[in-house]
């Protein structure tokens, strides 16, 4: 067995594991990135990439429903040609992952190892027939769909994302266990594709929505295009040569089920055991947020493997995080970023800094539209859903946001930018907002919450800042 020494060891190649190369690579440190299994991104494989190739897809189909209104005749006539669409969506996931591999693994030499590392000791990994001796390890291995064991013995009738995008062509009924972000998106998408597509989610909410209207309203939107049963447990038997999905009262035969209940980090056979520190029940170990260090060890865990933040640009500044912490002899703390997350299904649905739940009633106030009214939605024709906006009701300062509607992608964006700077309700009122535009919602949901709160913006009018005399 071969032994080799370097710096900083990185294991996993993913978003998290290339952006802790990146840090590493400045400080002119040593370094070896393994990578055991598929290389390029989950995004890339099998998360946002492919599943948005998807549902542009499944939008632009569905849109035929909306052609008669407009005096548009023919669109009745429109056909799917489910094997071609699916073939153009693994293109495009095939050059997402030509591209990461191109600018990442591609061009390293004896610095990139393939095969599964384990831990001898905190500082000691084995990799095949071989043994690397590192001053500091990035544990960056990623995360997979959680399958529980009772439905693995239904084999490839239970399907998940790791499969999901290699498919061909679909069968004409799937069952969606888990309304999360990846159920709603994907289960939206098959049903405008043609599959009869029936949702299931033990949980009362869907989308991870935590403001109770805004889950009211989305629950009334999606359960108009497909069945979404929730509250209830699932269970799946075999029904001849199909699967029979059962929660509560409801039932239905499916071809497949695809299962989005979840996503587990990637650690067994990691040998965490042999780092000395406590791990969880799940055989975790604790890491501080904002070093992403463990324990007092020179090893920091980054990206989905930590279970906390599983989304792209959080991973990709844990892995800067992990990557700096591990190329320097001082371990630094950084604060993190206001909390983000969009569902791409449509309408948005989407979260912003503070949660519903997070909230103190007695200290916080809300501004809410709804967007039925809005001119922009309207000639759009996608006029449904609700923004709730969260502030301070002293300063006016913004806290969060939940919505589900047109454009919302942008609308989250631009909050997110806002709370992070700290900014209030007065001072976003003080920005243009042209005329008509989806973000004209905003401009109403901030009114409202403006007027509840005590600190208004001086000077005559609330939209101008007032010259000096």
């Amino acid at each position: 067995m071969t032994e080799k020494t370097v710096d900083v060891a990185i294991i996993g190649s993913g978003t998290a594991g290339l952006n802790a190369m990146g840090q590493v690579r400045r400080a002119r440190k040593s370094f070896v990135l393994i990578n055991g299994g598929e290389a390029g991104t989950t995004c890339a494989r099998v998360g946002c990439m492919p599943s948005k190739a998807m549902i542009q897809v499944a939008e632009d189909f569905h849109r035929r429903t909306h052609l008669g209104r407009y005096g548009i005749s023919g669109h009745d006539d429109l056909r799917l040609d489910l094997p071609e669409a699916l073939e153009h969506v693994q293109n495009l996931r095939d050059i997402f992952v030509d591209r990461v591999l191109e600018h990442s693994t591609d061009k390293l030499g004896d610095e990139f190892i393939e095969g599964y590392a384990r831990f001898i000791e905190p500082t000691l990994l084995e990799v095949g027939e071989q043994r690397i001796r590192a001053g500091r390890v990035v544990i960056a291995t990623g995360s997979r769909p959680l399958v529980p064991a009772p439905w693995q013995a239904f084999g490839d009738r239970i399907i998940t994302t790791d499969e999901f995008f290699e498919y061909e062509d679909l069968p004409a009924a799937i069952g969606v266990i888990g309304l999360g972000t990846i159920g709603l998106e994907l289960g939206q998408s098959l049903h405008r594709l043609g599959i009869s597509v029936t949702g299931f989610d033990q949980l009362d909410s869907i989308g991870g929505i935590r403001d109770p209207e805004v889950a009211r309203t989305a629950i009334e939107i999606l359960g108009r295009e497909f069945p979404l049963h929730l509250g209830r447990p699932a269970q799946i038997e075999v029904a001849g040569d199909r699967l029979k999905v059962t929660a509560g009262e409801h039932s239905v035969l499916v071809d497949k089920v695809l299962c989005s209940i979840g996503r587990v980090p990637n650690v067994e056979n990691l040998g965490l055991e042999n780092l000395g520190v406590t791990l969880d029940e799940h055989g975790m170990p604790a890491c501080n947020p904002n070093t992403l260090q463990l324990a007092d060890l020179p090893v920091y865990l980054a990206g989905d493997v930590t279970g906390e933040r599983m989304i792209l640009h959080e991973a990709g500044d844990e892995g800067k995080i992990a990557g700096y912490n591990a190329a320097h002899d001082e371990t630094a703390a950084f604060r993190r970023k206001t909390p983000l997350a969009i569902n791409f299904c449509d309408p948005n649905i989407c979260t912003v800094g503070s949660r519903w739940n997070e909230l103190d009633p007695d200290s916080s106030a809300i501004g809410e539209i709804r967007f039925g009214p809005v001119g922009r939605a309207l000639v759009m024709g996608k006029n449904k859903g609700i923004l709730r906006v969260y502030g301070d009701p002293q300063s006016g300062r913004l806290l969060g946001a939940e919505m589900i509607g047109p454009q919302c992608e942008h609308l989250a964006q631009l909050l997110c930018w806002c709370i992070e700077q700290g900014l209030g309700a007065g001072d976003l009122l003080r920005m243009p907002f042209y005329h008509p535009t989806i973000e004209e919602a905003l401009q109403a949901a901030l009114y409202d919450l403006y007027r509840k709160v005590e600190t208004k913006n001086t000077g005559g009018l609330v939209e101008l800042e007032r010259l000096p005399s």
